[in-house]
C-alpha cells in the first residue's frame, strides 16, 4: 500500500511530522514502512507557462519556435522539438536556472542559430513515470488542464511536492489498505482526530428501484450487495488533483468515472465497480455462482472459463463480471457511456481468493476482498463515489439505494481484564492509561467494577477477536520500548537446548572432529532387517506401518546398525571401500505382537568402521581399522560425557557379532552395572552376506547416559611428589579377563595407586596350554609426601598376593 503524505494529511493533521518521522512512529507501532520516497526527483524552477504562438524554426524542419508567457511579464522565446506542442497550451516550462532530474541545469542556449530561453518539458523530463500517466500524455510534452494558473510551480500542480510511504502490511492489518484506515492508525499513535470525507448527494426525482433490481442467489458468498444509478454522465479526463493522487498511489488514471471508483477504493478500502447501465437489460442484477461451462470476457479482453465455485455478477442470464476480481468487457464504461450503475458489495474473501488464484488474475480489488473488507463501509463508499461522479462527470444521481443484504454486521465484543493486560505485558498500567489507549483507537467499551473492559471492536478491525489481540493493541500503543525488560526464567529457558539436545550436539561435534561422517537413515526398514542383532533390539517386536512406501520400508527400525551396513555396502559398490560412519537416531520397540499402544522411542548412538584407517604411502603400509578403533570411539563419547570412570567392558557373544572380538558395554548405576550396548566385529558370515571387508560396529543407548552425564569439570592438582613404578607379569588362565586383574589391583592398592596399565599380553607353548601372561605397570604416588621404598614394597606385595589368591596367578620371573 502506497500512502501519499499530502493526501493523508486531508484526513488527519500531520503537522510536526516529516515523512521519515511518521514512518518511524508507524513502524514502532507495528505497521512497518519499507521506504519513504520523495515524488520530486530533483525538479526546481519549473513553472506553468502559456504557449502564445508557435512558428517553424527557419533552419530545422522538426523544431518549433514558441513564444511562452510564464507569468513574469516577460515573453520567453523557447525552441521546442515536440510534435504535440501548439499555441494555446498550458505546459511545464523550465526557465533559465531551473534544474531537472539528474542535476540537469537549464541554461541560455542557441539551437540552429535561434536563441532558446528555457525548455518546455515532457512528463519523463520531470521525473514522472510515463506508464502512470493517461495514454494521451505519455508522448511529447506534458499538456496541462486549461484551468491551471500561469506561473504556478509545477511541483505544486503535479503534486510532486510530496512523499510516499510504502506500507509492508501483514495479512491481519487489512484495515490499513485504505487512507482512512491509515488515518485511524496514525490517530491512535498520535492522539489526533480523524477527519472523514463528506458525501453530499443531490438526488433526482427518479427512484433507483424503478431502474435497477438486485437479487443475491448466493448469500453465503455475498452478504451485502448495493447499487446506485447515475444518469447523463459525461465521460472525460479526471481533474489533475484526482490524477495526482492515483499516480502517487501507483495507479494509472483512465477516465473520470473509473478514476473515482479507484479513488474511493483507496480512500475507504472498499472496492467499487461501474457498469454501463444501458448494457444491462432491464437493469437486472443477480449475484450467483457460475454454471459449469460458462465463460466471461473480462476487461483485459481475456476469455475466462468459469468454475461452479466462482461468484459472478449477472444480468439475470449472462455473467457481466467476476465478483470482487474484475468486471466484464460487455458492460465496460467507455467514452460513449451515458448512464452508470455503480456497485458496492461485501463478497466472501475465501471465494474471491480462490477465483483470483485459479485464474491468475490478481487486482487491487481482489487483494482487499481476499482480506475481508469492512461491512460498514459498503454504503458510505457507494455514496462517496456517487457524489464524486455527480461532481466530476456532471451526472445525476437517482433517489435511493437498491440493495440485497443478510443480517447487519455488528461490532464484536471482547472482554479483557486490567490484571490480564499487565500480567501479559509485565507492566503496571493504570485503568486510565488503558482507557486512553482504547479511546485513541476509537474502540467503545464498558468497564466493570472488577476492572474488566468489554470492548466493542469496530467492524473495520476484523483482526481483533480475542483478549490477546486487545493486549497487543495496548502494547503497541503504550510503546514496545516502554515495556520493561525482564529476564526469562524457568526450568527450561525458551530457545535453549535441553540436556539431551545439548549432549547430541556435542557428540556430533566431537565425532565429526574425530574424522567420522554422520549419516541420517530412514526410520523405516524391511522386516528381515529387524531380525538382525536381537540383543540390541531387546528381543522386541517390530512395529508395522499402516501405509508403507514399500516392503523395504514397511516397519520401524529396532536398531541402527543394519542401516549403517546398507550405507557401507552402498559406498563399497561405488569403489569407496573405507568408511567411518556414525548415526544418532531413534529406534522403536514394543512388546506387543498387535500394537495397541504407542511403541517406545529410544535414542541410540551407533558407528561403523570398515576398510583402512590410513591409506598406503610410499613410506608406510595401509593400516586397517580394528576393534580398538571402535572402542576408542566409545571412549571419546564417554570422555565427552564425563563417564569414563563408570564404564566397563566384558567379553560377549551376541548374535551377528564376532564371537571372539566383541564386548558388552556396561555402565555403573545405582542398581549396579547395566549393559547399554555392544562393540565388536561383525560375524564373518554376516560380513560375507553384506559383501563387506572386516567391519567393526558399535551401538549404545543414550537415554540412560542423558541421566548420568555430568557437565562439571573436575580439576586435579599437579603432583608435587615423585612417583614410584612397579611392573609385574602374571600367568593366568586365558579365560581371565585383563579387566578383572586391573579391578583387583585397584581394590587392594587403594588411594596410593595412581594408575595401572596393561602393556603386554603374551601366549605361547612355554607358558602351557590355556595360559597367558599379562604384564601390568603400576604407578604409586602420595599427594602430600614422598613414599618410601618400604611402603611401596609392602603394598606391592599385597597386590601380588591378591592376584595369586583370586586368579591362581603365577608371578612370572
Amino acid at each position: 500500500m502506497n500512502v501519499s503524505y499530502k493526501w493523508l494529511n486531508e484526513y488527519i493533521d500531520l503537522s510536526g511530522f516529516t515523512g521519515a518521522e511518521l514512518a518511524e512512529k508507524m513502524t514502532r507501532g507495528g505497521i512497518e514502512i519499507d521506504v519513504v520516497e520523495s515524488r520530486n526527483k530533483g525538479v526546481t524552477g519549473v513553472v506553468v507557462g502559456y504557449v502564445k504562438s508557435k512558428e517553424k524554426h527557419p533552419d530545422a524542419d522538426k523544431l518549433n519556435v514558441c513564444k511562452v508567457d510564464v507569468g513574469t511579464g516577460e515573453e520567453l522565446q523557447i525552441v521546442c522539438g515536440a510534435k504535440n506542442v501548439d499555441a494555446g497550451q498550458l505546459v511545464p516550462v523550465a526557465v533559465i536556472g531551473a534544474v531537472l532530474p539528474g542535476d540537469f541545469k537549464i541554461k541560455r542556449a542557441k539551437l540552429r542559430g535561434v536563441e532558446s530561453q528555457g525548455m518546455i518539458c515532457s512528463a519523463k523530463e520531470l521525473g514522472l513515470d510515463e506508464k502512470m500517466l493517461p495514454k494521451d500524455q505519455q508522448e511529447g510534452i506534458l499538456v496541462l488542464p486549461a484551468s491551471t494558473k500561469i506561473g504556478t510551480p509545477i511541483v505544486e500542480v503535479l503534486g510532486i511536492d510530496d512523499e510516499v510511504l510504502e506500507l509492508d502490511l501483514t495479512p491481519n492489518r487489512s484495515d490499513c489498505l485504505s487512507m482512512i484506515g491509515v488515518a485511524y492508525e496514525i490517530g491512535a499513535l498520535t492522539g489526533r482526530e480523524v477527519r472523514l470525507p463528506n458525501a453530499t448527494i443531490n438526488h433526482s426525482s427518479v427512484r433507483t428501484d424503478s431502474l435497477v433490481s438486485v437479487t443475491v442467489s448466493a448469500p453465503e458468498q455475498c452478504s451485502h450487495y448495493t447499487a446506485r444509478y447515475i444518469k447523463h454522465v459525461k465521460i472525460g479526463e479526471s481533474p489533475l488533483w484526482l490524477q495526482n493522487k492515483l499516480i502517487a498511489a501507483g495507479m494509472r488514471p483512465i477516465n473520470n468515472v473509473v478514476d473515482v471508483t479507484n479513488f474511493v477504493m483507496l480512500e475507504y478500502g472498499q472496492p467499487l465497480h461501474a457498469f454501463d447501465a444501458d448494457k444491462i437489460p432491464g437493469g437486472r442484477i443477480d449475484v450467483r455462482l457460475a454454471n459449469a461451462g460458462e465463460t466471461l470476457v473480462t476487461l483485459d479482453d481475456q476469455e475466462r472459463k468459469l468454475e461452479p465455485h466462482m461468484l459472478v455478477i449477472t444480468d439475470g442470464v449472462q455473467p457481466i463480471g467476476l465478483a470482487g476480481v474484475m468486471g466484464g468487457a460487455s458492460t465496460e464504461v467507455t467514452g460513449e457511456t451515458v448512464n452508470i450503475l455503480l456497485e458496492s458489495a461485501k463478497f466472501d474473501g475465501g471465494t474471491v481468493r480462490k477465483t483470483s488464484r485459479q485464474l491468475g488474475l490478481r487486482s487491487e480489488s481482489s487483494v482487499r476482498f481476499e482480506k475481508e473488507v469492512d461491512p460498514d463501509r459498503v454504503i458510505p463508499a457507494l455514496d462517496r463515489a456517487a457524489s464524486l461522479i455527480a461532481e466530476l462527470a456532471e451526472g445525476l444521481v437517482t433517489e435511493g439505494i437498491v440493495e440485497a443484504a443478510a443480517a447487519e454486521a455488528q461490532p464484536s465484543k471482547v472482554a479483557v481484564s486490567l490484571n490480564k493486560i499487565n500480567g501479559y505485558l509485565g507492566t503496571e498500567l493504570s485503568r486510565l492509561e488503558v482507557q486512553t489507549i482504547f479511546d485513541r483507537l476509537h474502540f467503545g467499551y464498558e468497564l466493570s467494577d472488577s476492572d474488566v473492559f468489554t470492548v466493542a471492536v469496530p467492524t473495520r478491525r476484523g483482526d481483533i477477536t480475542r483478549a490477546v489481540d486487545l493486549i497487543e493493541e495496548v502494547a503497541r500503543l503504550h510503546g514496545y520500548d516502554n515495556i520493561p525488560t525482564t529476564l526469562i526464567h524457568g526450568d527450561v529457558v525458551p530457545g535453549s537446548l535441553t540436556k539431551p539436545q545439548a549432549i547430541r550436539r556435542e557428540l556430533r561435534k566431537r565425532l565429526s572432529d574425530a574424522g567420522l561422517h554422520e549419516v541420517v537413515n530412514y526410520s523405516f526398514t524391511g522386516p528381515a532387517r529387524t531380525k538382525l542383532f536381537p540383543a540390541l533390539a531387546e528381543h522386541t517386536h517390530a512395529v508395522s506401518l499402516a501405509m508403507p512406501m514399500s516392503e523395504d520400508r514397511s516397519v520401524l527400525r529396532k536398531t541402527l546398525i543394519p542401516q549403517l551396513l546398507e550405507t557401507a555396502a552402498y559406498n563399497r559398490n561405488r569403489k569407496n571401500d573405507s568408511a567411518a560412519l556414525f548415526e544418532i537416531g531413534s529406534v522403536f520397540h514394543t512388546d506387543e505382537e498387535q500394537l495397541t499402544h504407542l511403541p517406545q522411542e529410544k535414542h541410540r548412538f551407533a558407528a561403523l568402521l570398515t576398510g583402512n584407517r590410513s591409506e598406503a604411502q610410499w613410506n608406510a603400509k595401509a593400516v586397517q581399522y580394528d576393534f580398538y578403533d571402535a572402542k576408542g570411539i566409545l571412549e571419546t563419547v564417554f570422555a565427552a560425557l564425563g563417564l569414563t570412570a563408570s564404564v566397563n567392558y566384558e567379553a560377549a557373544q551376541p548374535e551377528h557379532f564376532h564371537p571372539g572380538r566383541t564386548a558388552a558395554v556396561l555402565i555403573d548405576t545405582a542398581k549396579g552395572p547395566e549393559v547399554i550396548g555392544y562393540v565388536g566385529q561383525l560375524h564373518p558370515a554376516l560380513q560375507l552376506e553384506e559383501d563387506l571387508a572386516d567391519t567393526y560396529v558399535l551401538e549404545i543407548g543414550l537415554d540412560l547416559l542423558y541421566e548420568l552425564a555430568g557437565s562439571e569439570i573436575e580439576y586435579k592438582v599437579l603432583p608435587r611428589y615423585p612417583a614410584m613404578q612397579r611392573d609385574i607379569a602374571v600367568v593366568v588362565d586365558q579365560e581371565v579377563a585383563a579387566g578383572k586383574l586391573t579391578d583387583s589391583v585397584w581394590s587392594i592398592a587403594g588411594e596410593l595407586l595412581e594408575s595401572v596399565r596393561i602393556f603386554d599380553v603374551y601366549t605361547g607353548e612355554k607358558l602351557g596350554a590355556g595360559k597367558k601372561s599379562v604384564a601390568l605397570s603400576l604407578i604409586y604416588r602420595h599427594g602430600e609426601r614422598t613414599l618410601t621404598d618400604e611402603e611401596v614394597t609392602e603394598l606391592h606385595g599385597k597386590v601380588v598376593a591378591q592376584l595369586e589368591q583370586s586368579f591362581a596367578a603365577e608371578l612370572r620371573k
